[in-house]
């Protein structure tokens, strides 16, 4: 039964990886799909469309501001470019004045045109546009208070009484433009459907000649840009910013802009969209292609190592070698990090992992202290389970430990705390305001609190267990978190995230070669009982009997 049990884990385990690796392949095959367009074979063929901007043609650049996105009201014209160069990238700031209904807490489109130079946009039966919101509606930011002066911090927006529990209306400071400047031939029968939309066609004699694919970047509105409006912004400055764009680059760029406006379809705030939006503009594109990959293989080792940490705790008889001080510690922080990102309103994708885990952790611990729950009606009764003499030399050893480490971690977490209450703002005063302190403990001493099990390895492998080895550990665990560990510290250099989480993907590091460190020292001893209550001798001799029956 034991190997008929095991052949169906890794069974399960092959099955995951094949899907994981098909999924991958998928992935490339979309992602080529979408970067690949096949041209026209035959330029003299009916069905090829030819660009307008081969034959040279002398453009203009000009971009208008209107109340409605049809221009019903009127129009003022805020900037134009007369000897537009679809070559030359460059970046212009003007000064827009802004209407009455706009600083009423209105909005404010822009409408760009790309038309033959010497002729009104409006005339130009050749022309191209695209328009654009230039004012998004969002709850401002709180004014951040000191706990204790109680200063307020100044405000970095524009200012006004608005409330702060409904939205007001905040100016877009950058416009970023992009033009595909290469002479690609379409073929028609095989025109990608995301270019379509993009595309004005006209007929010149018996030539299909389309015109320019004018482009308005939406991913680089980022929330760090914006300005609050009020009734005393007259004018507020708008940096125009062109460069071409590759057919490529602009194909995947519609469908990251499409993705990013479904999700705020579904929910998703501007603050949660802008954190995506921070991958894609702040990343080089082949960085932004093995970030994709490096989150797919996290996603694998995330899913093996939750299943293997389950597998691992439910089958787990005995506490020798295990510090729970250790596992009461990771419960506590995993906890506090979970109410915070609660109060803060965290995105779900975020928030939905980290009260998973936190509820796993508070079963770890159910485990490890063998606690049972009796209900008496509705009040619950809590009897903790004995120890056995190797358990309670353990527990002298977790003590032990623990009882060095509070010499140096204790006065650097206190620390830690009384700087964040002094010297850093909150924007106000709830229960996640009281958790930061301790947040920022957690975040910067946490990994202090893995060394114990450390101390723990070396006493119990050559007291306790009279051999040296550290099978008593959830391996196969460890190493799919040790795997994701690093790909954390990958993701700190291309994820926008706090300085101290950044850190935090760093700490676990040092411990976790520390644990391989002592992997290698100590080798498994094959006559010793692991982590399931067996030895590697009788799982095979149990193997054998499986399969001869």
């Amino acid at each position: 039964l034991l190997g008929l049990e095991e052949d169906s884990k890794t069974s399960f385990t092959t099955l995951i990886v094949g899907v994981f690796v098909v999924y991958v392949l998928h992935t490339c095959w979309v992602m080529y799909g979408i970067v690949y367009t096949k041209p026209c074979e035959n330029p003299k063929f009916e069905n090829c469309l030819k660009p307008y901007l081969a034959g040279k043609t002398r453009l203009q650049l000009s971009i208008y501001t209107a109340l409605r996105p049809n221009a019903d009201g009127g129009h003022t014209l805020i900037h134009k470019e007369e000897d537009f160069d679809v070559e030359s990238k460059f970046e212009r700031i003007v000064n827009v004045s802004l209407p009455k209904k706009t600083r009423k807490n209105g909005t404010l489109y822009a409408m760009v045109f790309v038309h033959q130079a010497g002729m009104s946009p409006w005339q130009d039966p050749r022309q191209v546009h695209l328009v654009t919101q230039l004012t998004t509606y969002m709850i401002p930011k709180p004014l951040e208070v000191s706990l204790i002066s109680g200063e307020e911090a100044p405000k970095t927006t524009t200012g006004g009484d608005s409330a702060v529990d409904r939205p007001v209306s905040h100016w877009r400071s950058r416009l970023t433009l992009n033009v595909v400047s290469e002479d690609f031939v379409f073929d028609r029968d095989f025109l990608p459907s995301d270019v379509h939309r993009y595309l004005k066609v006209f007929q010149n004699g018996k030539k299909m000649v389309y015109l320019p694919l004018l482009f308005v970047d939406e991913l680089s509105n980022r929330v760090k840009d914006l300005m609050e409006i009020n009734s005393t912004s007259i004018e507020l400055p708008l940096t125009i910013s062109y460069d071409t764009i590759s057919l490529g680059k602009l194909r995947f760029w519609i469908h990251m802009q499409d993705a990013v406006y479904s999700l705020q379809q579904f929910g998703f705030t501007e603050k949660d969209a802008d954190e995506i939006k921070g991958i894609f503009v702040d990343t080089n594109l082949y960085l932004l292609a093995l970030t994709f990959f490096v989150a797919a293989f996290h996603l694998l080792f995330d899913f093996l190592a939750f299943k293997n940490d389950i597998s691992f705790w439910k089958q787990k008889k005995s506490m020798v070698g295990m510090s729970s001080k250790a596992v009461l510690w990771r419960c506590f922080s995993t906890i506090v990090i979970f109410m915070y990102l609660f109060d803060e309103q965290t995105s779900l994708l975020v928030l939905i992992p980290a009260g998973i885990g936190s509820l796993i952790e508070v079963w770890k611990v159910k485990k490890a202290f063998k606690i049972q729950i009796i209900w008496k009606g509705v009040r619950p009764t809590f009897i903790f389970g004995k120890s056995d003499e190797s358990e309670r030399r353990t527990e002298e050893y977790d003590t032990l430990a623990m009882k060095y480490l509070s010499y140096l971690l204790y006065p650097m977490c206190i620390g830690g705390a009384v700087y964040a209450l002094v010297f850093l703002r909150y924007k106000r005063f709830t229960l996640s305001t009281l958790m930061v302190p301790f947040l920022t403990g957690v975040y910067a001493f946490g990994f202090l609190f893995m060394l114990p099990q450390l101390f723990v390895n070396y006493k119990v492998s050559s007291i306790i267990l009279s051999t040296s080895s550290v099978a008593h550990l959830p391996w196969k665990a460890f190493m799919y978190k040790a795997f994701n560990t690093f790909i954390d510290d990958i993701f700190a250099f291309i994820i926008t995230m706090p300085t101290s989480h950044r850190l935090a993907c760093f700490r676990d590091d040092v411990v976790f070669l520390v644990y391989l460190y002592q992997r290698w020292l100590y080798p498994v001893d094959k006559t010793r009982m692991n982590e399931y209550g067996l030895s590697y001798d009788e799982e095979e001799k149990h193997k054998g009997k499986a399969h001869e029956d």
